[in-house]
């Protein structure tokens, strides 16, 4: 059996680096329509289940409606929410587990095959900026422990480093990116793929509130 698990915050606390260019309102609208972009490359990996933690019922009520597994979120932050699922995989004895961060809503079922399919006992796919992780995998899901948040895709090569367990890192432009920043934003609003994220931010037209140069991430 294999899980991959989808960490979703609060939709009140989801996005705050775009309160710049968004409301609260406009934030829950964004996070719930990249779930579900995400959702449609994640439900679709043969052999894989998909579970979507969070403290908020507008997104597992989303991820039940989808298919996906919810799991109600016992304790914050986004680090506790995933050691709760990684407890519950290891509770079923999962062969394979991974953890992808849902403001990639870029990402497709074939990036995320390939990334699947990639030999080795722990897989990364590093954010663009080579800060964060927006996919690990793990086999089995105690290879490594995770360690998200900040600079976590150098932690996560020297914890595989301490314990001499072997890496391999994935280059898939649609893992890549993630939509933290206005300018990111832009990045999707000019994807030529359709998307639900795509939609939402065309009908907001958020385009003209983002501007130029908002800086580094």
């Amino acid at each position: 059996m294999r899980a991959i698990a989808l960490p979703v915050k609060s939709l009140d606390e989801a996005k705050g680096r775009l309160a710049s260019v968004l409301s609260p309102l406009e934030r829950a609208a964004l996070t719930l329509a990249m779930l579900e972009d995400v959702l449609d490359a994640t439900l679709l990996l043969p052999g894989w289940e998909t579970w979507v933690v969070s403290p908020d019922e507008s997104v597992l009520e989303v991820a039940a409606g989808r298919g996906a597994t919810p799991m109600p979120e016992e304790q914050p932050p986004l680090a506790q929410a995933i050691r709760q699922a990684e407890e519950e995989a290891l509770a079923l004895h999962l062969d394979a587990f991974a953890v992808l961060l849902p403001d990639t809503p870029l990402v497709t079922a074939a990036a995320l095959t390939r990334a699947v399919h990639t030999l080795g006992p722990v897989v990364l796919a590093p954010a663009a900026d080579e800060t964060g992780t927006n996919l690990l995998l793990r086999r089995p899901p105690v290879a490594i422990p995770s360690s998200f948040g900040k600079d976590s895709y150098r932690r996560h090569l020297e914890e595989a480093a301490q314990r001499d367990v072997p890496v391999a890192v994935i280059d898939h432009a649609e893992l890549a990116f993630d939509l933290d920043l206005p300018d990111d934003i832009l990045t999707v609003v000019n994807d030529r793929r359709a998307g639900r994220t795509r939609e939402v931010l065309r009908a907001l037209d958020v385009s003209i509130r983002v501007p130029p140069a908002t800086g580094a991430r």
